[in-house]
C-alpha cells in the first residue's frame, strides 16, 4: 500500500522543478494528481510520463474561476480533492530601489493571492471528506532578510502567515495547513542567477550542496500523508542547515 493511496491531490507549478518531482511521488504513494501549471507543454508531459493516474490543467493561480475550474475537473475525473501543494510561485530578483508598486503587486498576486485562492478553493471538498491536507511553498527567503528579493520574500513571509492562520481556522474540519521552506533548491527559478552568487550561496550552506526538488517532494509527501496527522501550522525548513 502506498502513503496516498486513494487521495486526490492538486500540485501546482507541476511541470518543472519541485512541483514536478512531488506530483511524481505522490502518483508513486498512490494518489491520484492533477498537475497544474501555466507552462502546458512541460506539464502535459510530465503528467504524460506518471500516467493513467495523473492529468494535466493549465492553470493561472492567481484567477479565483480558474481555481473553480480545477477543483471541479479533479473531483469529476477522480473524486474530492485530500490534498492540495501550493507550490507555484515567480521570483523577481530586485532590492527595494529597483523594485515597482507594479511589480511587488504582481508577485503578491501570483505568491500570495494564489495560495489564498487555493486553500479557499478546496475547503468544501476537505470537509466532505473530514479533512485533508494543504501545504504551502514558503522560502527561506520569508524568514529573514535577503538582498535583492523584496518583493520575493515579502510575499513568502505572507504565505507563511496564511498558513498559520489557516491552520487555526480550519483545524475544527480536520483540515491540516502547513508550509515548506526551501532553501536554495535545484531548479529554473534560480537556473539564471550568476554563478558568483551561486557560490556564495554555496558557502553559506553547512551541507555543502544544492537542494535537489526531490528532497523537497519527499516532505511534501510526509506533510500530504497520515504520518503528520498531528502536525498542523508548521513551518519545515529543507535547507541542510543554512538559516541555523
Amino acid at each position: 500500500m502506498g502513503l496516498l493511496d486513494g487521495k486526490t491531490a492538486i500540485v501546482t507549478g507541476a511541470a518543472n522543478g519541485q512541483g514536478a518531482a512531488a506530483a511524481r511521488r505522490f502518483a508513486a504513494e498512490g494518489a491520484r494528481v492533477v498537475l497544474t501549471d501555466i507552462d502546458e507543454p512541460n506539464g502535459r508531459k510530465v503528467a504524460g510520463e506518471i500516467g493513467q493516474s495523473a492529468m494535466f490543467l493549465r492553470h493561472d493561480i492567481s484567477k479565483k474561476t480558474e481555481w473553480a475550474e480545477v477543483v471541479a475537473a479533479a473531483a469529476k475525473r477522480f473524486g474530492p480533492v485530500g490534498i492540495l501543494l501550493n507550490n507555484a510561485g515567480i521570483l523577481l530578483r530586485a532590492s527595494i530601489e529597483e523594485t515597482s508598486e507594479e511589480q511587488l503587486e504582481h508577485v503578491i498576486r501570483v505568491n500570495v493571492i494564489g495560495a489564498f485562492l487555493g486553500m479557499r478553493a478546496v475547503i468544501e471538498s476537505m470537509k466532505q471528506l473530514g479533512g485533508g491536507s494543504i501545504i504551502n511553498v514558503s522560502s527561506v527567503g520569508g524568514m529573514g532578510g535577503h538582498p535583492h528579493i523584496l518583493a520575493y520574500g515579502t510575499s513568502k513571509y505572507a504565505v507563511r502567515g496564511l498558513t498559520h492562520h489557516a491552520a487555526r481556522d480550519l483545524g475544527k474540519y480536520g483540515i491540516r495547513v502547513n508550509a515548506i521552506m526551501p532553501g536554495i533548491i535545484d531548479t529554473q527559478m534560480i537556473g539564471s542567477i550568476e554563478d558568483k552568487v551561486k557560490q556564495t550561496w554555496l558557502a553559506s550552506i553547512p551541507m555543502e550542496r544544492i537542494g535537489t526538488p526531490d528532497e523537497c517532494a519527499t516532505v511534501a509527501l510526509f506533510l500530504a500523508s497520515d504520518l503528520s496527522r498531528y502536525i498542523s501550522g508548521a513551518d519545515i525548513v529543507v535547507d541542510a542547515g543554512q538559516t541555523t
